[in-house]
């Protein structure tokens, strides 16, 4: 503003010059060549009332150039200060001032405070858009507007630790030098030639040590002319390659942003209107039977996306209610398969081994003075360094009540404070909580098989599900429960259910045997005989689990081993009485029994 002349009167025709008080520091070998450097200094300020002295990372004059019985810069500068001789400007951190700075109460009263705010994302977009023609002659590169918009936009949304406009700056910078690099691989014809080069020369060394001159003379040659064509064809390359502006647009910059913060971005921001559309279906795909699960968690996690959400809290909190072995943790991994493109998303946390009181520290690390406080903590590190996840309290009822206590923070403000004072934005994850309170009400409730009409079923679920809630009540706290913001009560499963889950589990294994080009099919009576042997209300879907493992993957390892199953082989799986048998093949073949352990 100050070149422009956009200010008022009596700032103008100033000029700041930057003050590099390393550069006076260095090489002030004896007691007084500093103070000199710094009276020179003064001298020539004195001596032009239009020079505004800027003096970035302020906290620095502070003790520079001082030794035993020497002055340091800050001492020199008051009195000026103190007289108008001198217009300074510094800038540094509020850490550093309270450091540095506070502690010399002169020094502190002879400067004016001012908190610079971060930038909202419309002044960073301007300051972007003055940047732009320094980094695009730098990287040789052209940024389009939308490229810009996206660095702002994408910056402030997922990278959670930085500011403005610093963050979406470096964000381009990377994009620039990265679009720019890309370029730079050389040309398959060039790397050809390279190697054909470094074949005649070993040839021609290979020569020499056998004393044939003349075809080490020949080779010699030959190299020659390979040389000044790979020259001839490097030289244009590079020239092309340096003339090239390359251009930088939204994908450059996704890619950026996904490589600091984990997320498959372009996934994320390419179909988000459909996944979250399509997020019940999904997630049936992987859990069964749990309708009203998948529809409150789905329902939860649109309204948030939408913008209709607080933003000032996580996308969603939510405590799952059930039995065993009925989908809870397996819901939770599917959202975040579903959500993030990836299943290591999912930060679990086994609440047994929070039990204790002291425990508790491990979630935020260990205070000042303790053993491990250098480390951080297991949650509050694992969301900075992904600050998109989803986060998995499993068996919430185990851990000790001063868990639910640093719990509450994050779910009604979205943030939590770490051991060594840095803010953790839990703004972006997805938090539940599994637990197993008033999983024998469930067991036991009257779950309609059929025989009794819907409208019973719903007034048994209604009456099972708030006696469940009940038993909530007693063991959470009214505050813990107020920040839920959806208690999901899990159906117990039936043969139904399981018998869509036998091709769930199946998936899996057909995917294993698909790498040998094996083909796994199972018949309907096979099928049968599993929901049969791995059907169990009180345990869930994990003793069908132990089913199919005991009646196909151990015997079906055993014939891989025998080479009674080869690679390319079409397997049926029939029910043989109380076993299953495998027929390869074709289905009139002879069964190969397989005896499995009762």
């Amino acid at each position: 503003r100050i070149v422009s002349g956009e200010v008022p009167e009596p700032l103008k025709g100033k000029t700041i010059f930057s003050l590099d008080v390393a550069a006076l520091v260095a090489g002030t070998k004896y007691r007084g060549e500093f103070e000199k450097r710094m009276k020179k200094l003064l001298q020539v300020v004195k001596g032009n009332k239009d020079i505004i002295l800027f003096i970035d990372e302020l906290h620095m004059i502070v003790g520079a150039g001082s030794a035993e019985g020497a002055v340091d810069a800050a001492n020199i500068l008051k009195p000026a200060l103190a007289r108008g001789e001198l217009h300074c400007i510094g800038a540094t951190t509020p850490d550093e001032y309270r450091k540095y700075i506070e502690k010399d109460a002169a020094l502190e009263r002879r400067f004016q405070k001012i908190y610079v705010q971060e930038p909202s994302p419309q002044m960073a977009l301007e300051i972007l858009k003055g940047l732009k023609s320094k980094y695009e002659s730098h990287h040789k590169v052209k940024y389009t507007d939308k490229a810009l918009e996206a660095a702002v936009y994408l910056s402030q949304r997922y990278i959670t630790d930085h500011f403005l406009p610093d963050k979406a700056i470096d964000v381009i910078d990377e994009a620039g030098a990265r679009s720019r690099l890309k370029l730079f691989v050389m040309p398959s014809n060039l790397q050809l030639l390279k190697l054909q080069i470094e074949a005649i020369k070993n040839e021609k060394e290979e020569a020499v040590a056998a004393q044939d001159y003349e075809k080490a003379a020949e080779l010699k040659e030959k190299e020659q002319q390979l040389k000044e064509q790979f020259n001839e064809a490097y030289s244009n390359w590079r020239k092309e390659v340096e003339s090239t502006i390359v251009t930088v647009d939204v994908p450059e910059i996704e890619e950026v942003v996904a490589g600091w913060t984990g997320i498959p971005l372009k996934k994320l921001e390419e179909t988000e209107r459909e996944k979250l559309l399509n997020l019940e279906n999904a997630l049936h795909e992987r859990v069964v039977g749990q309708e009203e699960a998948i529809s409150a968690i789905a329902r939860a996690i649109r309204r948030a996306r939408s913008g209709l959400k607080d933003p000032r809290r996580p996308v969603g909190v939510f405590l799952f209610l059930g039995p065993t072995g009925v989908g809870k943790t397996e819901l939770a991994k599917a959202l975040a398969e579903y959500l993030f493109g990836d299943e290591k998303a999912l930060v679990r946390f086994d609440m047994s081994e929070y039990m204790e009181k002291f425990s508790v520290s491990r979630l935020i690390g260990a205070p000042p003075g303790y053993v491990g406080y250098e480390e951080g903590g297991t949650l509050t590190e694992k969301v900075r360094r992904r600050p998109f996840s989803v986060i998995l309290f499993d068996e919430i009822e185990k851990a000790h009540p001063d868990v639910f206590n640093i719990l509450l923070q994050i779910m009604d403000d979205g943030r939590l404070t770490d051991s060594q004072g840095h803010v953790v934005d839990f703004r972006n994850t997805i938090i539940i909580m599994t637990s197993n309170i008033g999983g024998t009400e469930i067991v036991t409730s009257k779950k309609n098989l059929g025989f009794v009409g819907e409208e019973t079923h719903e007034r048994d679920f209604k009456e099972m599900k708030d006696k469940v809630l009940e038993e909530v009540k007693k063991v959470f706290k009214p505050e813990f429960i107020n920040r839920v913001d959806e208690i999901i009560v899990f159906h117990k499963l039936t043969k139904e259910h399981i018998e869509q889950i036998i091709e769930i589990l199946l998936k899996d294994i057909r995917a294993r045997l698909s790498e040998r080009h094996i083909t796994l099919v199972l018949s309907p009576e096979a099928k049968d005989f599993l929901v049969s042997v791995g059907y169990d209300a009180v345990y869930g879907a994990r003793p069908l689990k132990r089913a199919i493992q005991k009646y196909i993957e151990d015997p079906l390892s055993e014939e891989l081993l025998r080479g009674e199953v080869e690679d390319n082989d079409e397997v049926y799986v029939v029910r043989d009485g109380d076993k299953l048998a495998f027929v390869k093949n074709k289905r009139n073949q002879v069964a190969t029994t397989v005896k499995s352990e009762s």
